[in-house]
């Protein structure tokens, strides 16, 4: 089967806004192999919620706060200041690391997760920037990730400048590809065992 054939027997894992750029970037990028795809789409459903949310919510109460920004908030008072204020919690989770100024400088809001893989940080949107045109656009202008077309782009930006098609090998044990990918993109391993299942759903399509 060729890439457009390999999309339409995932077609229900691609929301149909975004399924013409699928079709444009796959084969560009070599996703184009049922392992590359099934594990391309898994990761991208997991990291959007089945690609209903291109932008991180962020809406958190104190005590989630302190289970999943333990680092960043010392004791439920510190968290209750925090609680359910998005744009306060980017400020202080995100602040002086990839790429972002201080806590004052509202960065971790302004580059706060966006698109299909959840670009984060100012460094990132810098490098999709220089990658798509050699420019500083979507630092100027993050709010383009929210845009169908640059959803979608920045995931396979993500992918493309991380190399992440090296780690997948047909005859390789899927889990620790799986586990592989999930480091890179997550940095770490939340969610792998539902990152997992999902890879093992969409592969199902192929069988």
């Amino acid at each position: 089967m060729n890439t457009k054939e390999l999309l339409k027997q995932a077609k229900s894992y691609i929301r149909s806004e975004y399924y013409s750029y699928f079709e444009l970037y796959c084969e560009k990028y070599k996703i184009n192999t049922v392992e590359r795809i099934s594990h391309f789409l898994s990761q991208i459903n997991y990291e959007s919620n089945y690609m209903k949310s291109i932008e991180e919510n962020l809406n958190y109460s104190a005590e989630r706060l302190l289970k999943v920004f333990p680092k960043y908030f010392k004791n439920i008072y510190e968290a209750n200041e925090f609680a359910y204020n998005r744009e306060k919690i980017a400020n202080r989770v995100y602040a002086n690391r990839i790429g972002n100024g201080d806590e004052q400088s509202g960065d971790g809001w302004r580059y706060r997760g966006r698109g299909l893989l959840q670009l984060t940080g100012k460094n990132n949107y810098l490098e999709f920037s220089k990658w798509y045109n050699d420019s500083k656009i979507f630092v100027d202008s993050p709010d383009l990730l929210l845009q169908p077309q640059f959803a979608v782009l920045s995931a396979f930006f993500y992918w493309d400048t991380h190399k992440l098609n090296d780690y997948i090998v047909n005859n390789a044990n899927q889990a620790i590809v799986c586990e592989k990918l999930t480091k890179e993109i997550n940095g770490g391993l939340h969610g792998l065992n539902d990152r997992y299942m999902l890879y093992l759903k969409i592969r199902s399509c192929y069988e």
